[in-house]
């Protein structure tokens, strides 16, 4: 069979010939770089008949089994295993959930460059692993927090003082439980979630009865709405991003739409970077806001943290 009718066995073949048999410990001597088609095979767990098939274009669709056993006895990287996935079934795999040890260094300096603009990086679960100046300006400094601490939800139920930051704190509450389940889901994250559910349920009778409505909302984009102590009455536009390769982060930026309340944040910002001392913020000021489709609101409130 030609390389263009059968692509994933070229992929399989160029895999194996990488890699080192003496790593995992096979001897022999060889024609050809890299495992044997039987060694994949038997590290892959699988026939070595039905693996040989595959390089060859025979015996149909394997099935996302196969294909996980094959990626990870071909030590696969994601984007690697992902890309198995699209040759021998058309799709991305299951997503497979994993706790954020934290982000690059080069996101990290991405979102330092946006001085008037405050963004954070938070899990599938709404921990805060990474943000920048600007946010510890208008949200909360997240460096004062253990990081334990650092989870939007905790804050925003366990917490009384963040009710009097809200314009409407029901509604902005409401949607980020439905941002949360949604989230969650995405990121095959739902068992991973379920002790911090159990323990907002048993801390927040407000959280217990808003999970219990199963609502699942989109944090895409919207509009933020802070009663600030410092900045006053301040709006901020809002967008949500996935970190590529890594379905667990979300980066969400927030734009001031006035732009002399952007020169305000711009100013503290570099009064912080120039003193190298903390600058007050609220404690987690959660946002009462509408959500834009299109630069329109939708018929309901949105409201977004």
């Amino acid at each position: 069979m030609s390389t263009e009718k059968n692509p994933l066995g070229v992929f399989l073949r160029d895999r194996r010939s990488r890699l080192d048999p003496a790593t995992f410990g096979f001897s022999g001597r060889r024609r050809t770089p890299g495992l044997r088609r039987e060694e994949v095979a038997q590290r892959s767990n699988i026939s070595p008949t039905w693996y040989t098939w595959l390089e060859q274009g025979r015996g149909g669709a394997p099935s996302a089994d196969v294909l996980n056993r094959i990626a990870s006895g071909l030590m696969l990287t994601e984007p690697e295993r992902e890309h198995l996935f699209m040759l021998g079934l058309g799709r991305p795999p299951e997503v497979c959930y994993r706790v954020a040890a934290g982000v690059s260094p080069r996101l990290q300096r991405l979102i330092d460059t946006l001085d008037a603009s405050p963004a954070l990086v938070r899990t599938a679960a709404w921990d805060i692993v990474a943000w920048n100046r600007a946010a510890t300006i208008v949200m909360t400094d997240y460096d004062r927090l253990a990081p334990d601490e650092r989870n939007i939800l905790r804050l925003l139920f366990c917490n009384p003082t963040i009710r009097t930051f809200q314009h409407d704190w029901e509604a902005m509450a409401r949607f980020v439980v439905g941002a949360f389940r949604a989230d969650a889901a995405r990121a095959g994250a739902t068992s991973e979630i379920a002790d911090l559910v159990d323990e907002l349920c048993r801390a927040s009778p407000d959280f217990d009865r808003l999970w219990r409505e199963n609502e699942v909302i989109s944090h895409g984009e919207g509009t933020k709405r802070l009663k600030h102590p410092d900045l006053g009455d301040i709006e901020l536009e809002y967008s949500g991003f996935a970190v590529d390769g890594r379905p667990d982060l979300n980066l969400v930026v927030y734009n001031p739409i006035d732009p002399a309340v952007a020169e305000q944040i711009r100013r503290q910002v570099k009064e912080k970077q120039r003193t190298g001392q903390r600058v007050s913020a609220p404690e987690l000021l959660g946002a009462s806001g509408r959500s834009k489709t299109n630069g329109k609101p939708h018929a309901r409130s949105r409201e977004g943290t």
